[in-house]
């Protein structure tokens, strides 16, 4: 089972998904006129703004949602599992990824909202289902990523999530991972069945909290270690470009692993953030695309970078080489994942390091479990809108359920080998899908910034800016 699981990996994450990544953010950036590095202070600027209506959730809602499902297991153990397969250098490419990968996570979220429309329940819904059907015509393509979009976020993503819970658990308390499994069944099925409004006032609660805790430990952690912060830049920098030697071996591999666990992670060109970024109630779609880009900053240059320094500060970290070479072995016997951070915080804080990384995975992971349902409840809706099949929705729940308790109790390579194929696969369709229909996001993006020069507070036109097929912008324009 996992020699074929990492034979179909292999074949996903090929080289031509690694440039198609880097090579679409590069694209957008040029396109957007690097929207990132402008649009800083008006993404800060759109977080306090727009309130939850009786159809859709607040901007801050929207941003928690995502962020629920950005910041996971990949921001613990995925830049561990990054450091061990690529070297420290690998960082620098996940930093590389969320720098570009922010200009395309405005382009799918903006078309999110272009595109969305409400539900059977009076809910709004989008996604790249919904964009590639109603701005490319394509019913297959939309359909053909909307089932593997429930396959990959239902089925295979929630196991990666799951197993890291029960390994930081393990590790912290000597908890059996049947025991977390049942743990975590009964509070995901109590958040899920009670459907999308729980899980965005769920998500924006819990998603600050833990995202600031969890930096202000990394903070002091780096302050203790102050002097070694400019060494750790400098590891990093080196290993990504080859200049340090001990590394020379992963250097092709820091940038496979770098992309992989950055895309893993901030989840930019994936397809997933589009779904919670439909799910909001703005005035113009572009504001939902600023904000969005703003989460991969946070996912990425905080989060992940701050799981780096202290894994790499403390020295609490294992590299391997080609056919299984030892280059570097701090953490003897120690698998790739959470327990690099856990000894890394133990390393400073005696006594509190292995508890309180389980805790802020448990956090993270399992709301970004919660974050996975409602994507692949999305298209289980998009997939019902012509007949209508309540029975879909039930299986699915089921399902995630069970992916939980199997992922928990499986070996944490195969969790990760099943995810990434779920990565690729969505992230093949996604990417390929927004190159072809970005024009409506960036019309948007020049329609927004016209807006906001002349001092007024952008309204959308779909018509004015000639976009088609955006009913719902349409009839709310004629309201």
């Amino acid at each position: 089972m996992e020699s074929f699981v990492n034979a179909v990996n292999g074949l996903i994450w090929s080289k031509a998904l690694i440039a198609l990544c880097l090579g679409a953010g590069l694209y957008f950036s040029i396109r957007t006129r690097f929207m990132q590095v402008r649009g800083v202070g008006e993404m800060l600027r759109l977080l306090g703004s727009g309130k939850a209506s009786a159809s859709g959730v607040s901007t801050f809602q929207a941003l928690a949602m995502s962020l629920s499902g950005r910041v996971g297991t990949g921001n613990i153990a995925g830049v561990a599992t990054a450091i061990t397969f690529g070297g420290p250098g690998a960082v620098f490419w996940m930093w590389v990824v969320a720098f570009l990968g922010a200009s395309t996570a405005y382009v799918e979220s903006t078309l999110a909202q272009i595109y969305k429309e409400r539900d059977d329940s009076g809910q709004y819904r989008g996604g790249p289902a919904y964009y590639i059907e109603k701005a490319m015509g394509s019913r297959v393509y939309a359909w053909l990523f909307a089932v593997s979009t429930v396959i990959a976020t239902g089925l295979l993503l929630p196991g990666v999530q799951a197993n890291s819970i029960a390994l930081s658990m393990n590790v912290a308390w000597g908890v059996a991972p049947a025991v977390t499994a049942a743990g975590i069944v009964v509070a995901l099925g109590f958040i899920i069945f009670g459907g999308v409004k729980r899980i965005a006032h769920f998500a924006q609660i819990v998603v600050p909290f833990m995202a600031l805790a969890y930096i202000l430990v990394a903070l002091t952690i780096m302050f203790l270690n102050i002097h070694q912060v400019p060494e750790v830049v400098s590891l990093i920098l080196r290993s990504a470009f080859g200049a340090e030697a001990a590394f020379g071996a992963v250097l092709g591999l820091a940038v496979e692993w770098g992309v992989k666990r950055g895309i893993y992670s901030n989840e930019a060109g994936q397809g997933t953030g589009p779904h919670p970024a439909a799910a909001a109630e703005v005035s113009h779609p572009a504001k939902q695309g600023y904000v969005q880009a703003f989460s991969v900053y946070v996912d990425t240059l905080l989060v992940c970078s701050a799981t780096a320094f202290m894994i790499l500060s403390t020295g609490m970290y294992n590299v391997m080489g080609q056919a299984g070479a030892v280059i570097v072995e701090n953490l003897p016997g120690v698998e790739a994942g959470p327990g690099y951070t856990q000894a890394a915080v133990e390393a400073v804080l005696p006594g509190y390091g292995a508890g309180f990384v389980a805790l802020a995975l448990l956090f993270f992971a399992f709301t970004t479990i919660v974050a996975y349902y409602y994507m692949a409840e999305t298209n289980v809706s998009y997939i019902n809108r012509q007949v209508h099949r309540p029975w879909m929705v039930l299986l699915l729940r089921i399902g995630i359920l069970a992916a939980v308790t199997y992922g928990t109790v499986r070996s944490a390579n195969l969790a990760w080998a099943l995810g990434d194929i779920g990565v690729g696969l969505m992230a093949w369709l996604n990417i390929v899908a927004i190159l072809i229909l970005q024009k409506p996001a960036l019309a948007a993006l020049r329609d927004y910034e016209r807006q906001k020069k002349a001092g007024a507070e952008p309204v959308f036109d779909p018509q004015a800016l000639g976009i088609r097929n955006a009913a719902f912008w349409e009839e709310r324009l004629k309201r």
